[in-house]
C-alpha cells in the first residue's frame, strides 16, 4: 500500500473538520473515499463541499461493506463508538475512534477484545498527546528526573460553555446522549494525559455538581481526588461554568516539581532526593538549593493532523502509535469511577465494578427520559418550562 483509503462515520462538527483536513491533503498517504451521516443537512454540506467526488451513506454498515475503504474514523455520539468499531474490525478494517472510547468500560473492553482479535491498527484521537510540554513531562517522569510521585494537581476550568452550546444538540449534556457532562465530553483528553503521565491511581473519590451552571441533567463542575499505590495523591478540578478559566498542572516528586501553565513548563529540581535530606540533615528548616529550568511551547501541537498522520503511518509503515486505542479505557475508567463515587458517596477502588456502573447509569438515563417527557407534556398543556423547553 502507498495510501490508505478512509471513510468517516459522523460528519458533525469534528467529523467535518477531519474530512476537510484529509480531503485537502494535509495528511500524507491518507485519502478520503467515503462519508456517512444520518442527518440530511450534513449530506447537503458534504455535497456542497466535495461535489460528487465522495460517496455518501446514511447507513454505516453499507460503508463498511462498500469496498471503498481500508480504514474508518468514528465521529458519532459517544455511546456508538464501541459498536461501530467492533463492526469495523469484523469488516477487516483499521479503526480510529474519536474520544471518548465509549461511555462505559464494559463495552470498551469488548471493543478492545475485538481489536486484538482482528489484528488491525486501532487508535484513538487523543491529540493532546502531541503537546510538546505534556510529552516532555512524561519523559521526565519516565527518566526519573522527578523521583517518586508525591502529588499531582490539575485545574482545568477553561472549558467554558454557554446554554446555547448545550441547546445545539439534543444529545448534548445528557446521560442518554453523551453518557455524562464535562468529564465525558470536554475532559477525556485531560483524563488521558493525567494517567499517561502518572499512571493509573488505585482509588477515586469525586464530587460532582449536576446542572450547577446550566440547564442540563449531567455534571458541569467536578472535583476528583485520587490515591496511588505509594499513597501519593492527585486532585483534578474541572468546570464548564467558570470564566475566565484556569489551566494549570503541577507534578511534585521527591526530586523536584514541574508546573505547566500558559505554554510554559517550569522545572524546579533538587540536587538529591528530598527523602535523603529529610533524614540526614540536623537543621529543622534547611535552605535547600533549587535549580530552575523552563521550556516554552514555541509551536502548537500537531493535534488532530498529527494523530491522523501517525495512524496512517502505522498502517503503511508499521510505525508505533502515539495513541493506541487500547488505552482509551484508562481515562474512561477514571470518569466512570468518578461518577460512581459521587452517586454512592464513597471511595471507588480500581478497577471498578463495571456491571454496577452500567446499572447505575441506566437508572440515570431512565430518570432523565421521564423528566424530559413530563416537561414536554407540561409545555403541550401551556405550562412554560424554561429548563427543558428548548432541549426536548
Amino acid at each position: 500500500m502507498n495510501k490508505v483509503r478512509i471513510g468517516i462515520i459522523g460528519i458533525g462538527n469534528i467529523g467535518s473538520a477531519h474530512a476537510l483536513n484529509i480531503f485537502n491533503g494535509k495528511i500524507k498517504g491518507l485519502e478520503l473515499t467515503a462519508l456517512c451521516d444520518i442527518d440530511p443537512n450534513r449530506f447537503k454540506w458534504a455535497k456542497n463541499t466535495f461535489g460528487m467526488q465522495i460517496p455518501l451513506y446514511s447507513d454505516y454498515r453499507l460503508l463498511l461493506k462498500s469496498g471503498l475503504v481500508d480504514a474508518i474514523l468514528i465521529a458519532t455520539p459517544h455511546s456508538l463508538h464501541p459498536f461501530i468499531a467492533m463492526d469495523g474490525f469484523r469488516a477487516n478494517l483499521h479503526v480510529l475512534t474519536e474520544k471518548p472510547a465509549g461511555i462505559d468500560t464494559f463495552h470498551v473492553r469488548q471493543m478492545n477484545k475485538a481489536a486484538k482479535e482482528s489484528g488491525k491498527i486501532y487508535a484513538i484521537m487523543y491529540n493532546q498527546r502531541t503537546n510538546p510540554l505534556f510529552a516532555r513531562l512524561k519523559s521526565m517522569v519516565e527518566e526519573g528526573k522527578l523521583g517518586e510521585i508525591k502529588r499531582f494537581t490539575w485545574i482545568v476550568s477553561n472549558w467554558y460553555r454557554t446554554q446555547a452550546y448545550y441547546n445545539s444538540g439534543t444529545w448534548r449534556g445528557s446521560w442518554s446522549g453523551e453518557g455524562g457532562g464535562v468529564l465525558m465530553n470536554q475532559c477525556p483528553h485531560n483524563l488521558d494525559i493525567w494517567q499517561w503521565i502518572t499512571g493509573m491511581p488505585d482509588k477515586i473519590r469525586a464530587f460532582c455538581k449536576y446542572g450547577h451552571y446550566h440547564n442540563i441533567t449531567v455534571e458541569d463542575d467536578v472535583t476528583i481526588v485520587a490515591e496511588y499505590a505509594n499513597k501519593a495523591t492527585a486532585v483534578f478540578i474541572t468546570s464548564t461554568g467558570e470564566y475566565p478559566g484556569t489551566n494549570r498542572m503541577e507534578y511534585i516528586g521527591t526530586k523536584g516539581k514541574v508546573i505547566i501553565e500558559e505554554g510554559i513548563l517550569k522545572f524546579y529540581s533538587l540536587e538529591s532526593d528530598e527523602r535523603e535530606i529529610r533524614f540526614t540533615t540536623d537543621a529543622a528548616s534547611p535552605n535547600i538549593d533549587v535549580y530552575y529550568e523552563e521550556f516554552k511551547q514555541t509551536e502548537p501541537e500537531s493535534g488532530h493532523i498529527g494523530i491522523l498522520q501517525n495512524f496512517t503511518d502505522a498502517i503503511l509503515y508499521n510505525k508505533d502509535l502515539l495513541a493506541p486505542g487500547y488505552e482509551g479505557i484508562n481515562g474512561l475508567t477514571i470518569s466512570n469511577a468518578a461518577y460512581m463515587s459521587d452517586w454512592l458517596d464513597s471511595w471507588i477502588d480500581l478497577p471498578l465494578d463495571e456491571e454496577l456502573y452500567r446499572r447505575l447509569l441506566k437508572e440515570k438515563q431512565e430518570k432523565e427520559v421521564t423528566i424530559k417527557k413530563q416537561a414536554f407534556k407540561e409545555n403541550l398543556n401551556g405550562k412554560y418550562n424554561e429548563r427543558w423547553q428548548v432541549r426536548w
